[in-house]
């Protein structure tokens, strides 16, 4: 259990730093503003563009990477034991 853990975390900080880091360049206007939800550009260019789609990838990737570690594989497996614990 240890190591899903481990991994959902690392998942969870690598992307969750990735997007902020994004965020922060293309979403935050300025400090007195809403910072890292703030509106997208209104004209960006490909680069740009590119890079706020990175953003919201790892933004999703963080959340269901995370919850994927966390929840699913440790409940699969508990699923997986309690169905050939009743088998046998």
């Amino acid at each position: 259990m240890a190591d899903e853990f481990a991994k959902g975390f690392g998942i969870l900080m690598t992307a969750g730093l990735g997007w902020m880091i994004i965020a922060g360049w293309y979403q935050t206007h300025g400090f007195e503003e809403t910072q890292l939800f703030g509106e997208r550009p209104s004209d960006p260019g490909v680069y740009a563009e590119i890079a706020l789609t990175v953003g919201d990838a790892l933004f999703w990737f963080a959340i269901f990477g995370a919850l994927t570690f966390w929840i699913v594989i440790p409940a699969g497996r508990k699923l997986r034991a309690e169905i050939e614990s009743r088998s046998a």
